[in-house]
């Protein structure tokens, strides 16, 4: 009889004593019972920590580290990445609830794929369905093309199981991006990428957590109010930058235009070649969000105005309006 592969999982905590016995109980009871935690705590002032070695105490198969720095949430799951020895491996977030058959599930059905993720349900701080799925979000994807996560993502890190011979590619991982994002993109790249209907976690969502898919907080009005059109554009700048970046890209030559068409739009009134290639690929581009194709086209349109153009407007005809874009990437010129 075939022996089962050996899945790592990576559990990343930091302060996180409030949900975490929650979680662990959810982790050391699956049906696939081939697994190891690695869980590396990173310098908790709670109690994190103590909770973490009376379940290893317990737990043989629960190994844990602790920092002797903090390290911030990319490096201590990149770290956690350099201890985990299984073929497979899934990543960890301290405050969700996974379903005991998660693993067993995903190790049934990732197949040939480089990595499965699936859907999760989304919960409050008192275990309560908000009623709301991934899929009620997004598009998830299934397949080999990377241009899908030019623009937009579906993967969250907690759904995902891939193969042990990601980690040297992905690595090292972007501290300014999110690294679920990232591996999708290098994911696809390389193979393919598929998922499961089902919603196999229960996805948290707290003051605390470090995503807020729902905008509960206090910027809830404007989902986008803490950030300035400048920072958007320098983000979405970087990420084109790091996808270009990435030496076995399958369609170099697209994403290099598409990075230098779009950074360049500072310096430009107008931004035809950008929209022009925009349009061509907008189903793939936008195949993430739930969009209608007019909404899909709509946003498109937006790419065609420069920020030259955009500038003169808001300073001659809207001077009150204070959208003037002050843009200087600090990256090379493209």
């Amino acid at each position: 009889m075939k022996e089962l592969p050996l899945v790592s999982i990576a559990l990343c905590t930091y302060n996180g004593a409030r949900f975490l016995e929650q979680q662990l109980d959810t982790l050391i009871n699956q049906t696939y019972t081939n697994i190891e935690i690695i869980a590396v705590d990173d310098c908790s002032t709670d109690h994190t920590y103590q909770i973490l070695a009376g379940y290893a105490s317990k737990y043989p198969n629960l190994h844990l580290y602790k920092n002797k720095t903090n390290l911030g949430l990319i490096k201590n799951f990149e770290l956690a990445l350099d201890c985990c020895k299984g073929e497979l491996i899934a990543f960890c977030d301290q405050d969700d609830l996974w379903d005991l058959k998660k693993i067993e599930l995903q190790v049934a059905a990732i197949g040939n794929n480089l990595m499965l993720y699936h859907d999760s349900e989304l919960i409050n701080e008192q275990n309560e369905s908000l009623n709301v799925k991934m899929t009620d979000l997004f598009n998830f994807y299934r397949g080999d093309e990377p241009e899908v996560f030019l623009f937009s993502n579906c993967v969250s890190g907690h759904s995902m199981l891939f193969k042990k011979e990601l980690i040297d590619e992905v690595r090292p991982l972007k501290k300014d991006t999110y690294h679920d994002w990232w591996i999708a993109y290098v994911a696809t790249n390389l193979g393919t990428i598929d998922y499961l209907p089902q919603c196999l976690v229960k996805y948290r969502q707290h003051d605390d957590s470090d995503t807020d898919l729902l905008y509960r907080k206090d910027d809830k009005k404007d989902k986008h109010r803490h950030k300035t059109i400048e920072q958007l554009f320098k983000r979405q700048s970087k990420w084109l930058q790091y996808c270009a970046s990435y030496p076995k890209n399958k369609r170099p030559q697209f994403v290099n235009t598409l990075l230098r068409l779009y950074v360049n739009r500072p310096n430009n009134y107008l931004a035809i070649q950008l929209f022009f290639l925009m349009k061509k690929h907008v189903d793939i581009l936008y195949y993430i969000p739930k969009w209608d194709n007019y909404r899909k086209n709509r946003e498109v349109k937006k790419m065609i105005w420069g920020y030259k153009l955009k500038n003169f407007w808001y300073t001659y005809f809207r001077p009150n309006s204070k959208k003037i874009l002050r843009v200087d990437l600090d990256e090379k010129s493209y």
